[in-house]
């Protein structure tokens, strides 16, 4: 992710979210030393990112968006698959995430990358009070990470 990107990035928040992060966010992100962002472009045109920080050994992953007309592209997939791998590269042994109980597609994808539920935030999200699951996965070496690579 770079500055020439936060425009596209705010954008894409609004048609991913219901609470979407806003430019000045997104800007700060790019000034955070812990945090690590990847964006996926399909013909010169972003279509999703993916970004995580870095705590000690453990990894947030904060986001990930892509294009509600670009899903079931396997981009999300490819953005998850490319950010534990960056975060494996930095160290990070363990990554975790909130993610909205009803979003079962997205629950199916950390899923499929050996998340696991841990635990619920009660009333997480703001807009609906939604509660949000904890997923939590163990990231061993480079090697479990290349292995998820070669689900798909």
């Amino acid at each position: 992710m770079t500055q020439n990107d936060i425009a596209s990035l705010a954008t894409l928040e609004v048609r991913c979210f219901t609470v979407p992060w806003s430019y000045a966010m997104l800007q700060d992100e790019l000034e955070n030393e812990n945090a690590l962002y990847l964006i996926a472009e399909k013909e010169g045109i972003i279509v999703g990112y993916a970004g995580a920080w870095r705590i000690l050994d453990e990894g947030h992953i904060t986001n990930i968006a892509v294009d509600p007309i670009r899903q079931r592209e396997g981009i999300g997939r490819q953005l998850l698959a490319a950010l534990l791998e960056g975060l494996a590269g930095s160290g990070v042994q363990k990554a975790t995430l909130e993610v909205r109980k009803s979003n079962a597609a997205a629950v199916a994808l950390y899923q499929a990358f050996d998340f696991r539920v841990a635990g619920v935030r009660r009333a997480y999200y703001s807009d609906n009070l939604e509660d949000a699951l904890i997923m939590w996965v163990n990231i061993d070496t480079t090697l479990k990470i290349r292995s998820i690579f070669s689900k798909f």
